[in-house]
């Protein structure tokens, strides 16, 4: 269709811009122009303005779905300093907070709403979000939906049933790390086109990569001359582990090059204020896990150092292309090692479930399920229970889905509890007739303690009958306007289970299936981006052959690679043989807490390190054995550890 949007006049207009980047011009309109749309860009070429832009050329509301809420502030600061109302709802709010920006949204004075995904699993949200007009979503991050992304999220693969859901006519997806296969897969998932699919090519000229191999005593030596010639220049440092963040910026900062530790074991609050002197130019360098640098966009980081190995290809992609933000040269250095290598491959095994796991969760929702088809589950609690970890539990979850056992339902807070702040004589200049007979009804039903009470729907019901939607609506309303203090609690998610589809045995087997050639896709990943660093081939043009970039089609000329610098990955330390530890010893604390569940799996984990829900509940972290062969690969452990305990 055609539209009268001068998408030049709204940029200048908009945020004084002058000129569109690569690849943003085709994308606002197209979805200026009634398309959905894919931008998948280079990180900090202007992913973010495809939307800002198009939000202020469209009628209503735009809804942007964000994987962080640093990610979030960061982008919103940049909004609401051009005088753009753009606002967030996120857990670090208030209820008075949250109230007045969703009265703001219902009243049109909101033109971007960012949220979590995990947002829209909330009960009183998407009723919330239902009622109101919503022009585009917005799914930054994109790549988190596709099971070949190196993201993956499951909560992601909701947002197509969403945005039907949500009569959304539009969607925009952004990403900086996709590869063709991702891509498609993307497109395909929210129906759009090839011709409405953006790629801008990932090679960026101005960013100096380079590859050193180095073991592990020598990269802080390595490190410290390096960083010499770089006084006075913001960087970031990565690292795979907390203690190693910590234990390296200790180390510089006795080297007087002052660094600071960032990691999610670190309180929010401090966490948000490393971030904020960072920004600010109050530190220069960070040594952090990949928990750091989603929210991040500071023009001029001048570095970024890799201590150990990336997780993936497009995690080193996205990583450093933190860097340079500003156009100016930036250096990009892996200092790589063999010795990470095994940390990172257990990861990997670390979230793959037992089968026996798999055979608990297919028969608790048997058993539930029995009665009326219908299986309620709170995710934390059932991790526990079966033993699989919470995100793995939601992989395994989008599993059933795909196989036809599952359908979801909707999801509910299991508790509402409230605190009645307004008097009676309050209420009733409010409520009138019926409706006021309605909110009495809700308060003389519900559990009463001192001050709180707990909504009883069943028996409501009995004296009430009414739909559950009215009953949140009111509630909404009266703690919206002061009236109440409502708090929520209990997840609960319901599926309709189809028992047609479960022949258990054959199910089981292809779930176990699915997560083994997830498990060796994940560790494919590892070895490709080994295969990476010591090739000799230009480090830029194997980025650009890995994305699928079309543009870039000879050596770069400024990689170490270039230079003739191919890395080689020295020898990895000796280790004593697995032969010589004593498995019965070893394994003796954590079989005697784990009981009739120990098997060879969750003992090798326990050597290895590697954290399970049963592990927190029998307090084995706190043992001497606890990760003591963290340096051995784990299946190497696990062979080991079949062959002496049965």
């Amino acid at each position: 269709m055609n539209n009268p949007i001068n998408i030049e006049q709204a940029l200048a207009t908009y945020f004084g811009f002058n000129d569109f980047r690569d690849g943003q011009r085709a994308v606002i309109q197209a979805v200026v122009n009634g398309h959905s749309s894919a931008a998948i860009f280079p990180t900090g070429s202007g992913k973010s303005l495809c939307y800002q832009l198009s939000a202020m050329c469209l009628p209503h509301l735009t809804l942007v779905v964000s994987p962080l809420l640093a990610l979030m502030q960061d982008q919103l600061s940049f909004l609401n300093g051009k005088g753009i109302p753009a606002a967030s709802i996120d857990s670090t709010q208030t209820r008075e907070q949250v109230a007045e920006i969703m009265n703001a949204v219902r009243e049109q004075k909101i033109k971007i709403l960012m949220i979590s995904v995990e947002r829209l699993n909330n009960e009183r949200f998407r009723q919330f979000i239902s009622q109101v007009a919503i022009s585009l979503l917005v799914v930054d991050e994109a790549h988190c939906i596709s099971e070949w992304g190196h993201n993956f999220r499951p909560d992601y693969l909701k947002l197509p049933q969403y945005q039907q859901m949500l009569a959304i006519p539009q969607a925009l997806l952004l990403t900086a790390t996709a590869t063709a296969k991702v891509v498609d897969d993307m497109g395909q998932k929210f129906g759009i086109t090839k011709e409405h699919i953006c790629l801008t090519g990932s090679y960026r000229a101005n960013l100096n990569l380079a590859v050193k191999g180095l073991t592990s005593t020598n990269k802080m030596p390595y490190l410290r001359e390096w960083l010499s010639e770089r006084s006075a220049q913001s960087g970031i440092i990565y690292v795979t582990l907390q203690q190693s963040a910590e234990q390296i910026a200790r180390q510089l900062t006795q080297y007087s090059i002052p660094a600071v530790a960032y990691h999610a074991g670190i309180e929010a609050d401090r966490r948000e204020q490393i971030q904020i002197d960072f920004m600010q130019g109050k530190s220069q360098i960070i040594v952090a896990t990949i928990a750091f640098g989603m929210g991040v966009d500071k023009s001029d980081i001048r570095f970024v150092v890799h201590y150990d190995l990336p997780k993936s290809i497009e995690n080193y992609a996205q990583e450093i292309g933190r860097a340079g933000r500003d156009g100016q040269p930036a250096d990009c250095l892996v200092l790589a090692s063999g010795e990470n290598l095994t940390t990172l491959e257990n990861f990997v095994y670390a979230d793959t479930p037992e089968d026996s796991a798999v055979l608990a969760l297919l028969s608790e929702m048997r058993q539930e399920s029995a009665a009326d088809g219908k299986w309620e589950l709170m995710l934390n609690r059932l991790s526990t229970r079966v033993n699989i970890r919470p995100l793995s539990l939601k992989t395994l979850l989008v599993y059933l889905e795909i196989e036809g056992v599952i359908s979801p339902l909707y999801s509910y807070f299991a508790e509402y509890k409230y605190k009645v702040l307004a008097s009676n004589a309050q209420l009733e200049t409010v409520f009138i007739d019926e409706r006021l007979a309605f909110v009495n009804a809700i308060f003389d039903t519900s559990a009463k303690a001192k001050i709180w009470y707990t909504l009883d729907l069943d028996a409501l019901h009995k004296v009430y009958p009414c739909e559950r939607s009215r009953v949140l609506t009111a509630l909404d309303y009266m703690d919206q306007k002061g009236m109440i203090e409502l708090q929520t609690k209990q997840m609960t998610q319901v599926y309709q289970v189809n028992t047609a589809n479960m022949e258990a045995e054959i199910l089981h087997s292809r779930l176990f299936e699915k997560f083994r050639l997830k498990e060796q896709t994940e560790v494919a990943r590892i070895h490709e981006l080994v295969s990476l660093f010591c090739s000799d081939k230009c480090l830029n043009l194997q980025l650009a052959e890995y994305f699928s970039d079309p543009y870039l089609k000879q050596a770069c000329q400024h990689c170490s690679v270039c230079f003739g610098e191919v890395a080689v990955l020295p020898p990895l330390p000796a280790q004593p043989p697995l032969e010589s530890y004593d498995v019965v010893a070893l394994t003796s604390d954590a079989r005697e807490r784990l009981g009739l569940q120990s098997t060879p799996i969750l003992l090798s984990r326990y050597l290895c390190g590697l954290t399970t829900p049963i592990f927190t509940q029998h307090k084995l972290r706190s043992t001497t054995s606890f990760a003591l062969l963290e340096k051995y690969p784990f299946s190497h452990v696990l062979n080991w550890v079949q062959t002496r305990i049965c």
